[in-house]
């Protein structure tokens, strides 16, 4: 059934991931990455975020942009089970689905104000690519949306540890700690394809204006380069 009724994005997102890979598959997995969610002029109220201040978290309604296509399949191959098992669109949260929506819980750290862009959302732990536009924002209420006892599919089957992440000292000096710490975090998190365990493939991606480039071995990874990427400007959560 076709809904004539176009939705209108009221914000975007920035954050420190250019491009899709390195991206956490999760919200909230790492609490240390930052955004900033800046709302398109004709949204820019500050009334609309009256009370919003009271809240610690918030659900974030927003679009699959590079992920559209006309046409959809019921069933894809879930990243974490290998990509070779085929599940229900419905039971995972892959990004090719029928509408190109995704949902997230952040932190919300701050609400601050600049003349060009009004009232600008301070947050951490997006799992989201930069540039994103928003649907929707929406309080997190603990009380209803919080379930301790929910179970959790094959997904709660599938969790991996933690990879250790080696990164020489000579490269960890190119940069500070508000990028190191999140960076680290991200690798240990192992951004790789499920199905990838090539110990001599060199895997490369961009973060908070960096190029990263890494290689894993079993349980460990280690950085080889951390180079400035090519027309880097200023962090994106600054």
């Amino acid at each position: 059934m076709k809904d004539n009724n176009a939705f209108n994005f009221i914000a975007r997102i920035y954050t420190d991931f250019p491009a899709k890979f390195g991206i956490p598959r999760q919200s909230g997995l790492i609490p240390e990455l930052k955004a900033r969610i800046i709302f398109e002029p004709e949204y820019r109220k500050r009334e609309a975020l009256r009370g919003l201040e009271g809240f610690s978290h918030l659900w974030l309604l927003w679009k699959f942009s590079e992920n559209e296509k006309s046409d959809w399949s019921p069933t894809v191959r879930p990243p974490r089970l290998g990509g070779n098992t085929r599940l229900g669109v419905f039971a995972t949260r892959s990004p090719f689905r029928p509408n190109p929506i995704g949902l997230s819980c952040v932190k919300l750290e701050k609400i601050t104000e600049d003349a060009e862009n009004g009232a600008v959302l301070e947050v951490s732990g997006a799992d989201i690519l930069s540039g994103t536009p928003i649907y929707d924002i929406k309080p997190y209420i603990p009380y209803t949306d919080c379930i301790p006892d929910a179970s959790g599919g094959f997904a709660a089957q599938t969790e991996r540890a933690l990879l250790k992440v080696e990164l020489p000292e000579s490269l960890a000096a190119k940069t500070d700690d508000s990028v190191l710490i999140p960076l680290k975090k991200v690798l240990a998190n192992d951004p790789r394809p499920a199905y990838h365990n090539d110990p001599t493939r060199i895997y490369a991606f961009e973060f908070a204006n960096l190029r990263v480039k890494f290689k894993v071995n079993s349980d460990t990874l280690t950085v080889i380069s951390l180079e400035e990427a090519r027309g880097a400007g200023a962090p994106s959560n600054m």
